[in-house]
């Protein structure tokens, strides 16, 4: 996708304004301010409704630019980035001074990532700053993966769109502490545990939550996350789905990759039967389903350890977010 420099200038000059533009990435679309604009970094979070204490990544053009937002670039660092950058990867650092704390909740560690699209990686060497970039939608709900997600949550005097088409990925990126020996998984993405360890040539946890010192270093980790309106459920046979059905009290929507049969007022949404489909399919598939009007949203539980490793983390990652949406009811 060629990017459209009269579009790139003009959210650049929003930017340095103190404004906020809404950036595409693989993953979803960003809410974006500078870095370091600390008062542009407090206007992201009041118009999501974001907890302070939940951190935000900084989206770089790539590890040079990366070096400016943390203390120091380790040769871990290094080697991950060579090989997933631009890409669906975070990597949390100790933070440099440059960084406000209000862009780590307060804590010392800062997530960078460079993201894996034409457009922002225009945007961000044109700007020549690190941006901010939480996904563009009010916390706790369903993130955007096109440009028209962002328009329903945001007019265009509060946020400026960047668009940049369907999102490939369609979940966020995977989040990586390499604060700690060994590296540890924070929140899962597309990329596993078992690629990361393969590069960099140790043992890397998986997806384990928060460490034990009480610092929040990744986002998604802390409430409800990813949540449509409708209370959603995860079901894994035709009883159970026959038994939520029972239990709605109005429309049912069914997410599910296989066919299903459901008895009285229900909507059935087939999502892609391969991981990465699935995947860049589903924050669609529940906002239709709230469109639709459901009362409940059904969806069939992913096969969480089947497939090559590389499936297998996508998958683990999809039903972090449906388990995190799940919760929400």
């Amino acid at each position: 996708m060629q990017a459209d420099p009269q579009r790139i200038d003009a959210c650049v000059q929003r930017l340095r304004s103190g404004g906020l533009v809404a950036f595409p990435t693989e993953t979803v679309y960003g809410l974006g301010a500078i870095a370091t604009d600390e008062a542009a970094v407090g206007r992201v979070y009041a118009l999501k409704g974001r907890p302070s204490s939940n951190p935000l990544i900084v989206h770089v053009d790539g590890a040079e630019s990366a070096r400016r937002y943390v203390a120091h670039w380790p040769e871990r660092a290094q080697r991950l980035s060579e090989a997933f950058w631009p890409g669906p990867l975070t990597l949390v650092l100790p933070k440099a001074p440059v960084v406000p704390g209000v862009v780590t909740g307060g804590g010392e560690t800062v997530g960078v990532r460079c993201p894996d699209h034409p457009l922002t990686l225009a945007l961000l060497e044109t700007l020549g700053e690190g941006l901010v970039g939480p996904s563009a939608n009010p916390s706790g709900g369903v993130s955007p993966t096109c440009a028209q997600h962002v328009r329903d949550a945001f007019s265009e005097a509060q946020v400026m769109v960047l668009d940049g088409g369907a999102c490939r990925a369609g979940i966020e990126s995977t989040v990586l502490d390499l604060t700690t020996t060994p590296a540890r998984v924070l929140r899962p993405g597309v990329l596993g545990a078992e690629r990361l360890s393969e590069v960099l040539g140790e043992p890397v946890e998986g997806p384990g939550g928060e460490v034990g010192d009480g610092e929040v270093r990744s986002p998604g980790v802390l409430g409800p996350h990813y949540a449509p309106r409708a209370r959603t459920c995860l079901y894994e046979t035709g009883e159970e789905l026959a038994a939520l059905r029972a239990s709605c009290r109005g429309l049912l929507v069914v997410l599910s990759p296989v066919e299903e049969r459901v008895a009285g007022e229900a909507h059935v949404l087939r999502l892609p039967e391969d991981a990465g489909g699935y995947a860049a399919r589903l924050y669609a598939a529940l906002r239709e389903g709230d469109a639709l009007g459901a009362a409940m949203i059904a969806v069939r539980r992913p096969p969480f350890r089947e497939g090559s490793p590389e499936d297998r983390a996508i998958w683990e990652g999809v039903l972090d977010r449906l388990s995190r949406a799940a919760d929400s009811e």
